[in-house]
């Protein structure tokens, strides 16, 4: 193809209006690109061709043409004349047209020939060129091209280094966001040699991006270090978002005294500025209410809730979940209760989350009744029950001792064929352990693998436990016959014979007669480490005056939240969540991957040992694997202390817990029961009960088993109206009593000589609809020998009035 050689400067000038000439440059670009699209660049000839900007720019303008045919053109124009080179305009076209077609693979060559042209694209062209790297998932390519960009001398602004931070950051890529903003710090800090493209950190949203990612990522060590970096900067400042994140990040770490600070810090600037952009908002509120409650300072949170109602700020539906879940959790069933009703009566409609917190609170309360009408509510108000759902009706049903309607719901559930998960399995699965049937646990786990049900540690621990107790330590081979899939179950065997062996020869790691757990003081100290474990130095003798004695602090009179200023102003620098009260109860499987399987295996055998007695077994195996490296739980220094407590070693009971304590593992419902039941073996029921007063105080719970524990300690000390109080206390908080309130009630009663008293208890045992046990039969047995022996006494007394009256 020949065409007429056309003046390059009809093209670069805009001022020439000849219509000749303006035509046969039409012509010359609609030939150009009739040829490109019918057989490429192979017929053009170069010598024909007047290339220039402009032309070159039209052809790649062309909607008609493809992006691989205009990519060709470009790569012609420099080939095969030598001397042309395309300017800073036709490489921003170019690179804008790859972005748009997906072709991003084509762009590191012609950043190589853009640094051979000596010329150089604007900063809005190379953060299109950043973004869509960054889209297709080449985050290592958007590097390369940011260390291009900085390296060539272009000038950046904020903006090109905030949208890949941002970007890094949502796409998981924590490392590589974290590196860069590193560096980007370095630059501030003129660390750099002079060299930086940059002067100013990123913008917030960029920074508050990637410190999300870390608090996703769990990169607590990192979260820490960035954040002590940005303080130490006097041009920067948190706004409420980056606040938000670092308050609700340190609270969920257990850095409680952190989080309030902020809040402290957030008042104060709100304070001194003109503008509300430094205030506490909705979202800070919802993140403190939500670390009381996770540090169990529930009591604190529902203060802070009805402060918040009279802030100027209304409470949403993230505000009411996080109570009604923290109030369920705790055994506040009735503020859960009531919350929940002021929820709906404000517009909000209870989802599948609320509700099923609400059944779990329920059931633990023992409240049945209560539990399935909220469930007949739910499905009458159109919500969704999930599968979550009807695994805590399963599991309720169990524990309330209905398990023959738990079985029949699963059945029903089964035929269904929906709402039935591997969860569910394990549950009965469990259940049927606990009740000695074996070869229909087994069975169901068949059943399980048939429909592609992964079955997880806590079902096979089920089995162990069960194998164990019915000393059928052979059917764990049937276990591999039942479970085809996956390496656990062979794991799981492995590591039993691992144990085996290291228990018969176990490594030397301690000195001969070293106390495995040394007690340091007594454990008449208690009170003391209550006090401490709860955040106050509390002294054994004067707790009660130190209570009442508050420090003075200045306080807001105008301030909206006086009461959250107050728990700000009073935290100390060095309170941390582990040394309070949890919600969480230690679990002895947690089945959280690899990195728990130790001491998960751990807990599963320590169960097995303690529950055959066989304690200096137990603590053989806690020895050889503490030493090993596992680090224990709180279930872990449970199960040891429980036994210590059950067989009256109580001051090595003691040296367990100042053990627990200094491991930093937090206490929780079952830490405080064995408490109580080691002093009331001790004779020093009174220490407990005020033990138990200090930790309601401060936020703690007490669930149903707390309350019979210390109702057992006070009634068998004498302190019986202590017992009936507490009592009355466990039902008005909403907690339903069982069987084992009963009978230590009429227990105590009938050995105290109240029998109108045990009576009394056992009729409202009756009318609850509470189904005696065989301790209840021996107790009722005890109570008619009771009665009868003082009915022999009053007609002794009637006979000898008669004779004396006879007598005169």
């Amino acid at each position: 193809m020949r065409h007429g050689r056309t003046p390059i400067s009809s093209f670069s000038s805009p001022l020439l209006k000849n219509p000749s000439i303006q035509l046969g440059n039409i012509l010359l670009i609609a030939s150009l690109a009739k040829t490109l699209l019918e057989s490429g660049t192979r017929n053009l000839d170069p010598n024909s061709i007047p290339l220039s900007e402009p032309l070159v720019l039209h052809i790649l303008r062309k909607n008609s043409l493809e992006p691989s045919k205009k990519l060709d053109f470009f790569n012609w124009c420099r080939s095969f004349k030598p001397n042309f080179k395309h300017s800073a305009v036709t490489y921003s076209h170019i690179f804008r047209t790859l972005c748009r077609s997906g072709f991003v693979e084509e762009v590191p060559n012609l950043l190589f020939l853009m640094k051979e042209d000596g010329v150089l694209v604007d900063s809005s062209t190379f953060k299109l060129l950043l973004d869509a790297f960054i889209r297709s998932g080449k985050f290592d390519t958007a590097l390369e091209i940011l260390d291009y960009m900085e390296e060539s001398g272009a000038c950046l602004n904020a903006s090109v280094y905030d949208s890949v931070l941002v970007a890094l950051a949502r796409k998981g890529q924590v490392g590589l966001a974290l590196s860069m903003f590193c560096k980007l710090l370095e630059a501030c800090n003129g660390n750099d040699n002079g060299n930086s493209v940059v002067s100013s950190l990123p913008g917030s949203v960029a920074i508050n991006e990637l410190l999300v990612a870390l608090k996703k990522a769990d990169m607590r060590a990192e979260f820490k270090q960035i954040f002590d970096k940005l303080r130490e900067k006097k041009d920067f400042e948190l706004d409420t978002c980056g606040y938000n994140i670092c308050i609700h990040t340190f609270g969920c770490w257990g850095d409680l005294a952190a989080s309030l600070s902020l809040f402290k810090e957030m008042k104060q600037k709100e304070k001194s500025s003109s503008s509300c952009s430094f205030g506490p908002d909705l979202c800070t509120y919802n993140s403190l209410i939500h670390i009381l409650c996770s540090v169990g300072k529930v009591k604190d949170a529902l203060i802070v809730w009805e402060e918040l109602k009279v802030s100027g700020h209304e409470p949403d539906v993230f505000t009411y979940r996080i109570l009604i879940q923290g109030c369920s959790k705790s055994y506040k069933i009735n503020d859960a209760m009531k919350i929940f009703s002021e929820m709906q009566y404000n517009g909000f409609a209870p989802d599948t989350v609320v509700y099923n917190s609400l059944l779990n609170g329920l059931f633990k309360a023992r409240k049945l009744m209560e539990a399935c009408q909220l469930f007949e509510k739910m499905v009458q108000d159109g919500v969704r029950a999930s599968c979550w759902t009807y695994n805590i009706m399963i599991d309720g049903l169990f524990r309330n001792g209905r398990a023959e309607a738990a079985y029949t719901l699963f059945c029903d559930l089964k035929k269904k064929g929906q709402f039935v998960d591997g969860v569910t399995y394990s549950i009965v699965v469990l259940q049927l352990c606990r009740e000695g049937q074996l070869e229909e646990a087994l069975q169901l786990v068949e059943e399980m693998e048939d429909r592609g049900f992964l079955v997880d540690l806590v079902t096979i621990t089920s089995l162990l436990v069960g194998f164990y107790k019915q000393g059928r330590w052979d059917w764990t081979e049937r276990l591999m016959k039942h479970i085809r899939g996956g390496n656990l179950v062979p794991n799981v065997l492995k590591w039993k014979a691992n144990m085996e062996a290291l228990m018969k020869n176990p490594p030397k790691n301690r000195k001969d007669y070293t106390p495995l757990f040394p007690s340091r003081g007594d454990f008449s100290e208690i009170r003391s480490y209550a006090g401490q474990a709860m955040g106050n130095n509390v002294d054994s003798k004067d707790c009660d005056e130190k209570d009442q004695k508050m420090p003075f602090i200045e306080t807001d009179q105008w301030s909206s939240s006086p009461y959250m200023d107050q728990l700000a102003n009073q935290v100390k620098s060095t309170e941390h969540s582990s040394r309070l009260f949890s919600l969480r109860r230690g679990q002895r499987v947690k089945e959280k991957g690899i990195g728990s399987f130790d001491v998960d295996m751990v807990n599963t055998f320590l169960s097995i040992f303690l529950a055959k007695g066989k304690l200096s077994l137990a603590c053989k195996l806690f020895e050889v694997f503490t030493d090993m490296g596992v680090d224990p739980v709180s279930y872990t220094y449970n199960s040891i202390m429980s036994s210590f407590v059950k067989k009256g070693y109580i001051s090595e009971a003691w040296g367990v817990l100042n053990e627990m304590d200094e491991k930093v593992c937090p206490t929780d419902v079952a830490t405080y029961n064995l408490i109580i039941q080691g002093l009331g073996k001790m004779g020093r029921a009174d220490i407990a009960s005020s033990i138990l007063e200090k930790l309601m105080k401060q936020g703690g719970y007490l669930d149903l088993v707390m309350y019979n524990t210390l109702i057992n300690a006070l009634g068998k000390a004498g302190y019986i109206n202590e017992a009936s109080k507490l009592f009355e206390q466990m039902r008005s908080s909403g907690i339903n009593p069982d069987v084992i309130s009963y009978n230590t009630l009429i227990e105590v009663h009938t050995k105290a000589g109240q029998l109108k008293d045990a009576y009394r208890y056992l009729k409202m045992m009756l009318d609850a609809g509470c189904s005696p046990n065989h301790v209840t039969d021996t107790i009722l047995d005890n109570l008619g020998k009771e009665i009868d022996k003082l009915r022999l006494q009053k007609a002794s007394i009637v006979c000898a009035d008669n004779n004396n009256g006879d007598d005169s």
